[in-house]
């Protein structure tokens, strides 16, 4: 499993750095393009643009720094470090967007008319240097994967809407489609960006992960043979994919050290059905003093 683990974040790691240089290398192009056309669609998404090459620079590092072994300083090993990358990933998207909406927001009422060819040659190259990133990352896993995908995917579907809107400003004059683009490209990133910060500040702040259920693990678990009860039983994930649990067990007072055996033996089993990767169990006399342990 370890293996496996090891060989799936050195590939997100390859993905990430792949998707930073052809986003790096576009958004410069995008960038001189979008002064060129007098476009503020094109401008607003090469500063959105920047802002994800550094989120992805951000991104690159961190997912590299997740890969190493746990050690004396973190004992669960390095993975947050892939969650804080989308962490700062999606904060700068949210501060590109509310930017990007700043500057286009005034052209809804004072448009200026964009060069319709040049976005449509844009628009084009957007599609095929985003696509390629989305491709690369569309199998990821890791959080920080799903949200720097996300984007490029909305990227992608936002140049599709630049080149349609580039070819209808080849025949008629409507200068204000530019900065509406703009608006509604932005608006809908920043609604899926936000829903990704949530999931993200969730994870952080060690919520159960939706996948699991913390009552029915604790009832699996009582209905064990000698089972008396379970309590400061919590669950949470360290990066969206390697969940952790650690509980109490109540035995039987009257239980044989065979038998305490076998209860082990069967809860590792019982658990053994849920995604977890990290798994600590104590076991105690309902007699016992639980005091030392107990969480206010």
């Amino acid at each position: 499993m370890s293996h496996d683990h090891h060989h799936h974040h050195h590939h997100s790691h390859s993905n990430i750095k792949t998707a930073f240089f052809l986003n790096f290398g576009f958004t410069i192009i995008e960038l001189i393009g979008g002064i060129l056309t007098n476009s503020v669609a094109i401008i607003s998404d090469a500063i959105h643009d920047l802002g994800d090459s550094l989120s992805l620079g951000t991104s690159w590092f961190l997912q590299k720094k997740s890969n190493q072994k746990s050690n004396d300083t973190f004992t669960f090993g390095y993975r947050r470090f892939s969650l804080l990358g989308a962490l700062i990933n999606s904060l700068v998207l949210v501060a590109g967007s509310l930017f990007i909406l700043s500057e286009a927001v005034p052209r809804l009422w004072n448009p200026e008319t964009p060069h319709a060819g040049g976005m449509l040659a844009m628009s084009l190259l957007g599609i095929a240097v985003n696509g390629a990133a989305v491709l690369k990352l569309k199998s990821g896993k890791t959080m920080n994967e799903k949200v720097v995908s996300w984007h490029l995917l909305e990227d992608v579907l936002g140049w599709v809407a630049v080149f349609i809107v580039s070819v209808v400003m080849l025949f008629w004059d409507f200068a204000i489609l530019d900065p509406l683009l703009s608006v509604l490209i932005t608006v809908y990133i920043l609604f899926n960006v936000l829903k990704n910060l949530k999931k993200t500040l969730f994870i952080f702040l060690d919520g159960v992960p939706e996948e699991m259920d913390a009552m029915k693990v604790e009832q699996s678990i009582q209905g064990i043979e000698n089972v008396e009860d379970t309590h400061h039983t919590h669950i949470w994930s360290l990066d969206g994919e390697q969940h952790v649990l650690s509980t109490h067990v109540v035995l039987c007072d009257d239980i044989t050290k065979e038998e305490m055996m076998k209860v082990k033996a069967a809860v590792k089993e019982e658990l053994s059905r849920y995604p977890l990767e990290h798994i600590t169990i104590e076991t105690e006399f309902s007699t016992d003093d639980c005091s030392l342990t107990a969480h206010n």
